[in-house]
């Protein structure tokens, strides 16, 4: 059974850094996509950044220079580095996962975890 959990997620300020971290199991986490979503109320869920069994990684717009998606297999954990974040930042952060396909649309991922929530403020 694939279970994977999010830690990590915190109040902090405006302009500071965060990581968070996924950690997977019941599947064998190097082949898999993994990625990062996130949702704030109201607001569908949208994909912040993804990254394939050969550690290729797609970035949102929003996040693009600003966030680092990476992995580490022996570890099975995947990890957001979010630097310079900002107030629209704020958001509940779930980790996905999934073996055939991969990207940042949500329907693409059949695994998720509970979220772990980030808030950002100014």
């Amino acid at each position: 059974q694939v279970r994977l959990v999010e830690s990590g997620g915190v109040s902090v300020q405006a302009g500071g850094s965060l990581r968070l971290s996924c950690v997977g199991s019941g599947y064998t986490y190097s082949r898999y996509c993994m990625a990062w979503f996130r949702q704030a109320p109201q607001n569908e869920r949208e994909g912040v950044a993804s990254i394939d069994g050969d550690g290729r990684a797609t970035y949102a717009d929003s996040v693009k220079g600003r966030f680092v998606i990476s992995k580490d297999n022996a570890k099975h954990t995947l990890y957001l580095q979010m630097n310079s974040l900002k107030p629209e930042d704020t958001a509940r952060y779930y980790c996905a996962a999934d073996f055939f396909l991969c990207g940042l649309g949500p329907s693409l991922y059949n695994y998720w975890g509970q979220g772990t929530q980030v808030t950002v403020s100014s």
